[in-house]
């Protein structure tokens, strides 16, 4: 009830926290997606190939992934307003750096700070949700806080883009950077870790050599493993279709004009509009079947993706369409994740958990791009791969979408197993027919 009335009392204020919390976010997007807009660009200004730019993104990738959990680490020792103004920070000389550079080197450098200041934004946000909001809105806004930062990604094209083509290299990465010393800026003047007259929960380590071993409890908890795989099945098959191949499968395997294939990848992203509300409302209202949901996100996209492979020739647009719903449902899918940590886990272990949690979709992502690159290298070293191999590189994600199953169905049984003798039991999906029946 203490609780409730804080938030009542605070509510205000808790809307201008989350919501400088979304603008910082939305900044570190445009920052991370800043070489999707101006990828020929790039190749351009440093005379190079498309091919090599885009090992940019598994680098960046790679480094976001890494750094989650020191981040996370981080929040939970000082805060989310300082990890936010430092990882804000870094991105400024993230971008800084890219535009003056000449050279290749000192651009993988720029993109791997990137990725290290990146990391620090989202964890921190997803932090504050549940002190400054009741638990029965903080599915929806974890949510919403997902969504909504993926305006950056608009604001790549919007901004980014027009500013690099009226002012060229230079000044295009020096705006992206000062669109983060504004989030930075703001960051320090409105976000604050808790409510007035709340103190933020700290680990129990006093020493920042100890809190490695806070680390390893988090992990060792099943809530953190179960989000991990949770967010790593949901997610990671989003992630190769946005990132690189989507739109060149669609074009090259799938023999679709760019307008089509622009429409299936906006697709993507507007259908996860939709479902986010949707699946944190369900979340919130049905706990128990978290991992229900996320196991029916996570089918549908399995079998939308074996329809379109093993459709002789290419699949009819109807299909297409279906799979395009299907992936961005994944996105909302990785947000049931977070709330295992953030219900079963002691507060001042969150920011780790988090941490660990979104390591995920990315660790996933970054393995199988270099599988499916790999793979493509090998067959046909000339890059000028047949829709048949195209869709055989496609096809190798279902691996991981099996070993995300099993990870899910391992921990889903251990976390039930720790939460019996609490009182905590799942039944079954008979028990539930009968007392429906019974009713």
């Amino acid at each position: 009830m203490g609780k409730e009335h804080e938030v009542a009392r605070t509510g205000r204020l808790a809307w201008i926290v989350w919501g400088v919390g979304i603008l910082a976010y939305c900044a570190a997007i445009m920052q991370r997606t800043s070489l999707g807009v101006l990828g020929i660009q790039t190749a351009n200004h440093f005379g190079t190939s498309i091919g090599i730019i885009s090992t940019f993104v598994m680098v960046q990738l790679a480094t976001y992934a890494l750094a989650q959990l020191p981040a996370g680490v981080l929040v939970d020792r000082y805060g989310s307003r300082v990890v936010m103004i430092t990882g804000s920070g870094v991105m400024v000389a993230a971008q800084v750096i890219m535009a003056f550079a000449d050279s290749l080197p000192l651009a993988f450098a720029a993109r791997i700070l990137l990725g290290i200041g990146d990391a620090c934004m989202y964890g921190s946000v997803l932090r504050l949700i549940p002190e400054w909001f009741a638990p029965s809105r903080v599915p929806v806004l974890t949510q919403l806080a997902g969504l909504l930062g993926q305006l950056g990604q608009v604001a790549s094209a919007t901004f980014l883009l027009p500013l690099f083509n009226a002012q060229g290299w230079m000044w295009a990465f020096l705006g992206a950077a000062l669109a983060s010393v504004v989030a930075g800026v703001m960051s320090a003047f409105w976000v604050r870790d808790v409510p007035p007259g709340r103190t933020r929960p700290a680990p129990r380590e006093e020493k920042l050599s100890d809190l490695p071993r806070g680390i390893a409890d988090a992990w060792r908890h099943p809530a953190t493993r179960l989000g991990f795989w949770v967010h790593f099945t949901s997610g990671f098959s989003v992630n190769v279709f946005a990132m690189i191949w989507g739109v060149k499968w669609l074009g090259q395997a799938q023999g679709l004009n760019e307008t089509d294939s622009a429409f299936l990848f906006n697709l993507t992203a507007l259908g996860s509009i939709a479902f986010g509300p949707l699946l944190g409302w369900l979340t919130a209202r049905h706990p128990l079947r978290r991992s229900n949901l996320a196991l029916m996100v996570i089918g549908a996209n399995m079998l939308a993706w074996l329809a379109v492979l093993l459709w002789p020739g290419r699949a009819p647009w109807a299909l297409l369409v279906l799979l395009a719903i299907a992936i961005s449902a994944g996105g909302p899918g990785t947000g049931v994740s977070f709330d295992y940590p953030r219900t079963l886990l002691p507060a001042y272990r969150l920011g780790a958990a988090n941490g660990l949690v979104i390591t995920g979709s990315f660790t996933g992502a970054t393995l199988c791009l270099l599988v499916i690159s790999v793979f493509l290298s090998t067959i046909n070293p000339s890059g000028d791969y047949t829709p048949q191999q195209l869709n055989w590189a496609m096809a190798l994600q279902l691996p991981f979408f099996l070993v995300g199953l099993a990870g899910i169905f391992i921990t889903r049984h251990k976390l039930r197993t720790m939460m019996r003798p609490h009182g905590v039991i799942v039944p079954s999906w008979r028990e539930v027919a009968q007392r429906i029946r019974n009713h």
